[in-house]
C-alpha cells in the first residue's frame, strides 16, 4: 500500500523516496548530475563504496552543518550500510529543505550493482 501511495505522490510520507537497488540504480543512471551520497564511517567508505560516492558521516556531529552548505537543487541518492542510518541522513535533509532525495533500501548490504 505504501508503494502505492509512493508511485502517485512520488515521496514516502517522510519527504523523501525509499528505493529498492534496482529501481535506485536505474534513477541514478536517469538522473543528470546526480549527488552520491554515502552516510557511512570514513572507514567503511575506504573498504568499499558506489562509484563516485561521496562521504559525510551521519554520526559526524556537524552533519547538520555540513548538509546546509550543499545544493538543495540537486539530486541526492543516500546510502549507508543496510539502510538505516541512509534513513536517518534522509530525514535531516528533508528537515534542512531538500527535495530530490533517494534512499537505497537496505543500503550496501542489499545492493547487487558494482562498488568499487
Amino acid at each position: 500500500m505504501l508503494d502505492f501511495i509512493k508511485g502517485i505522490f512520488g515521496k514516502g510520507i517522510e519527504g523523501f523516496t525509499e528505493l529498492e537497488d534496482e529501481a535506485f540504480a536505474a534513477k541514478l543512471r536517469d538522473t543528470s548530475k546526480p549527488f552520491i551520497l554515502d552516510v557511512r564511517s570514513r572507514q567503511e567508505h575506504k573498504e568499499e563504496k558506489l562509484h563516485n560516492a561521496f562521504n559525510m558521516d551521519i554520526m559526524m556531529p556537524n552533519f547538520e552543518e555540513r548538509i546546509g552548505h550543499m545544493d538543495k537543487d540537486k539530486h541526492y541518492f543516500v546510502y549507508c550500510k543496510s539502510g538505516s542510518r541512509g534513513r536517518k541522513a534522509c530525514r535531516k535533509l528533508v528537515k534542512a529543505g531538500f527535495k530530490h532525495i533517494y534512499n537505497l533500501k537496505g543500503g550496501l548490504n542489499a545492493w547487487t550493482g558494482k562498488t568499487v
